[in-house]
């Protein structure tokens, strides 16, 4: 045997028991007559002890011994003299009667301890070595945890778990596809699926009921902390279901994964519509742990001589509380900066402080009475100690640029708690967006999105301005102001189905061609179905208090797309690009 117990077991009961450990060295300290030796697994880290009195050849051993080396070890447990009450094993140490080397190891680029002094780029490009690290380890243990706790929730409410196909055909909509080369068929590609969204709508018509799968997904798209080209998402559909069975199936499933791994009774979710997320926060995912919701000053503002809010379609606001007095003229400056970044895109910034000693100062103070100002305060809730923040323009890009100032003010100050848990619905989503520059409508979810039963009869008769009204039986479920997943009820009727791709600008033959076999499959029985897609790299970030995915993935690709570990991507030799039928016209800069 390599080992009678991991590195993190043995306890103050196994005094006196003879033991073999293996695993690698963590440090290994001389102090002239003892050696110490940290022994570290997935499990934990114990300490090893030889003294050079009772056995010098094994110390002298034991002295050689590098980082990461692969050990071997037999002893006894003894009693710590020095207890490390930090450490799970830290009432005990190993006395050593034995030491083997079973793999010597190079110095390692960084220290492979919970806090490193590796960068992330070499980090990512020796992997293998941060995964060692405890902190890395437990993430990784962690996704697998809630995986567990996923398919043990599901498979008790009858859902099926089913592999989809990865080598599927491209279709144009959403995100750009990774593509294949098919060998076999000269000239035709494969493409990665961006989700199994076909196929699980197949697996309705086909009678399942109810399907789910942890699967990958893949999209050709810019990278950003929670976002890799190669993603895992917990996909499931459900025939027979209105949106609300979904939203409490889903519902359920979420408190009871939070219950069984964190202990954490999630509160119930509420509803929000989209319009009034957009209205009150100014983004489709909004963080409700902290209130500071927007408000409408248009009103109140507007005919009072100032000509930058008298010209804007709209003068939104929030309030800042007790911020009037922490921000000198200097930060105020540098806040107006900060919205006009390119991010946001604002043209400037208007502040109204309300002093704690009662009196009160705006940028816009020669255009307004104080009377007038307190009246916004009044109308905003703001109270003594409040700063009143405020933006215009038009309306669609100021609620969007309030919301980001609105997720900036929460961070600033301290409300945005990654202990506390908020969830919501978001329901009632448009069915169509109308892209000015392509003079075409987009799906807001996907094509598949099934029209509110109300609007299905107008879906199929109205003109252009109706359709930009309608709404979809669509829902995302956020969490902390992340959108963990979304889903809808799907269009199961060929007639509605086929003017939906009409209205996305599908002609007949391009939607035969793309999606022939998903409307053949209509006419054969589909029934009324729906579902939804988790983000399951995010769902497992969220738990943990993460921002970014990469740690909850084994190997992440780097915010290129490259995995710098294996050197991917990389280009092919000629042989097989002869093979593939591929030509080759141009390198890219970076091979």
């Amino acid at each position: 045997m390599y080992r009678t117990h991991n590195c993190g077991e043995l306890r103050s009961s196994d005094i006196g028991s003879e033991v073999t450990l293996s695993g690698w060295v963590a440090t290994n300290r001389d102090l002239g007559g003892m050696t110490f030796i940290d022994l570290r697994d997935r499990y934990g880290i114990t300490q090893l002890t030889c003294n050079m009195e009772s056995n010098a050849e094994l110390c002298e051993q034991a002295r050689g011994l590098g980082r990461e080396y692969v050990i071997q070890v037999q002893g006894v447990v003894r009693e710590r003299s020095s207890k490390n009450a930090q450490r799970a094993t830290g009432d005990i140490e190993i006395e050593l009667s034995s030491l083997s080397v079973l793999n010597a190891s190079e110095t390692p680029p960084f220290t492979i301890e919970d806090e490193t002094d590796g960068g992330d780029e070499i980090r990512m490009r020796y992997r293998y070595l941060d995964l060692r690290r405890s902190p890395v380890q437990s993430q990784i243990i962690f996704r697998s945890r809630v995986a567990q706790a996923l398919r043990k929730h599901l498979s008790s409410q009858d859902f099926v778990e089913i592999e989809t196909p990865f080598l599927i055909r491209s279709t144009p909509e959403g995100a750009r596809d990774f593509v294949v080369p098919s060998r076999l068929n000269p000239g035709q590609f494969y493409a990665l699926p961006q989700s199994p969204q076909t196929f699980k709508q197949l697996l309705m018509v086909s009678g399942f009921d109810k399907y789910f799968q942890i699967v990958k997904c893949f999209r050709d798209e810019d990278l950003r902390a929670d976002r890799q080209p190669e993603f895992t998402q917990l996909d499931c559909e459900m025939s027979f279901v209105t949106q609300e069975q979904v939203l409490q199936t889903f519902e359920g499933l979420v408190r009871s994964v939070w219950k069984d791994i964190l202990e954490v009774d999630l509160p119930a979710f509420p509803r929000m519509s989209y319009d009034d997320a957009m209205s009150q926060y100014g983004i489709d995912k909004p963080d409700i742990r902290f209130d500071m919701k927007i408000k409408d000053l248009t009103d109140l503002s507007q005919g009072h001589g100032f000509p930058v809010f008298d010209s804007a379609e709209c003068v939104l606001g929030i309030a800042a509380p007790g911020y009037a007095d922490k921000m000198s003229n200097k930060d105020l400056k540098k806040l107006t900066e900060w919205v006009q970044r390119p991010q946001i895109g604002a043209k400037g910034l208007v502040y109204v402080k309300l002093s704690d000693d009662g009196t009160i100062k705006s940028s816009v103070g020669k255009f307004y009475t104080e009377d007038q100002l307190r009246g916004w305060a009044d109308h905003m809730g703001a109270v003594k100690g409040d700063l009143l923040l405020i933006l215009c323009g038009e309306e669609e890009k100021t609620q969007k640029q309030l919301g980001q100032l609105r997720l900036e003010m929460g961070d600033r100050l301290g409300l945005r708690d990654e202990s506390i848990f908020a969830p919501l619905w978001v329901v009632d989503f448009p069915l169509l967006e109308w892209d000015e520059e392509s003079n075409r409508f987009h799906a807001m979810h996907h094509p598949f999105t099934s029209p509110k039963q109300e609007d299905q009869a107008r879906m199929l008769t109205g003109d252009h301005e109706t359709m930009k009204a309608l709404r979809a039986d669509a829902y995302d479920m956020v969490i902390n102001g992340v959108e963990i997943g979304g889903g809808s009820i799907r269009i199961h009727d060929r007639k509605l189905q086929e003017r939906n791709f009409e209205l996305l600008g599908f002609t007949d033959e391009e939607a035969k061609d793309q999606f022939g076999f998903l409307m053949g499959a209509f006419e054969y029985g589909a029934p009324p179905h729906g579902g939804i897609a988790l983000g399951f790299d995010r769902l497992c970030a969220i738990m943990q208090g993460q921002n970014s995915i990469r740690d909850f993935i084994a190997f992440p690709k780097n915010n290129q797309g490259r995995d710098v570990m294996i050197d991917a991507p990389s280009p092919l030799d000629q042989e097989q690009l002869t093979e593939l039928n591929l030509d080759v016209t141009a390198e890219s800069e970076s091979i």
